[in-house]
């Protein structure tokens, strides 16, 4: 019989059950195969598992939605950092490396909060032309926009699919409205959409994640959306640090800094496990 695979369930950006964005944490022996991988992040049905193993003096780390293996993932980071502490597969004092698609990535304890050190993928410096379809799916052409929208071009690490897109929005309550064709959407150019608006009270900015070509209609709290939203907003409020609210139905709250020279940012967030068990297949 098949060794059974240890398999933890962690809401990440958030400090309350079913809240924030669930992800699967899978610890591996040993490095096993895309496809199995695959397979198994489709059963959990999750917006993204995660697949631990040991190399060297990191963690390799792969993330996968139910449909695609995705090049970066905060919320699933997290999770796995979580897990690797919390299980005593590492030091709680530790800092942990992770090799990964997007190089080497690394995360630490900062209180009760999990801090992530990721690359700043700020959108291009200058509006451009929506591709075609983007606003007509996001419900916000014509006399249905409260405001014309700002589009920018979000490059992504080792990408294949093309960039996605950060919309900017008038306020909040225009985020708060929208409602995605995501039939539409997965027709337009590029890989996902960040919306975004200035914040409310204690929060900076709200933002909002559509990824339905990776198999994930509405993201309840993307890490690797505000690895873009962090210099989007501090260039734009003239803050270093910074607190983002995602407006889905579970929300979270994600704390970023943006370094000095900019080419990296802090995503803070915190984590609780609600399920452990054991993969058997």
């Amino acid at each position: 019989m098949t060794k059974p695979v240890p398999i933890h369930q962690v809401d990440a950006f958030t400090n309350e059950p079913f809240r924030g964005n669930p992800a699967a944490v899978c610890v591996l022996d040993a490095p096993r195969g895309a496809d199995w991988m695959q397979a198994v992040a489709a059963e959990m049905n999750l917006a993204e598992t995660a697949f631990l193993s040991r190399e060297a003096d990191a963690w390799r780390l792969r993330w996968f939605t139910p449909a695609v293996e995705v090049p970066l993932c905060g919320h699933a980071t997290i999770a796995s950092a979580h897990v690797l502490w919390e299980t005593g597969r590492a030091p709680a004092a530790a800092t942990l490396a992770f090799e990964t698609h997007s190089g080497r990535l690394a995360a630490a304890r900062e209180g009760e909060w999990i801090r992530l050190d990721f690359p700043a993928l700020p959108p291009r410096g200058e509006p451009c032309a929506p591709p075609v379809g983007l606003l007509a799916a996001l419900g916000l052409e014509g006399a249905r926009a409260a405001s014309a929208p700002l589009v920018y071009e979000v490059p992504r690490p080792n990408a294949t699919d093309g960039p996605s897109w950060l919309v900017g929005l008038a306020s909040a309550a225009e985020l708060r409205a929208l409602a995605p064709d995501f039939a539409a959407l997965r027709r337009v150019a590029g890989h996902a959409v960040i919306a975004t608006a200035r914040g409310e009270g204690a929060h900076d900015f709200v933002s909002r994640f559509f990824a339905p070509k990776a198999g994930v209609d509405e993201d309840p709290v993307t890490g690797s959306a505000h690895c873009s939203l962090a210099p989007f907003w501090s260039a734009r409020l003239g803050k270093a640090e910074l607190s983002g609210l995602q407006l889905s139905q579970r929300s979270g709250v994600v704390r970023v800094r943006v370094r000095a020279r900019g080419a990296r940012v802090d995503l803070l967030g915190r984590a609780l496990t609600v399920l452990r068990g054991e993969l058997l297949a």
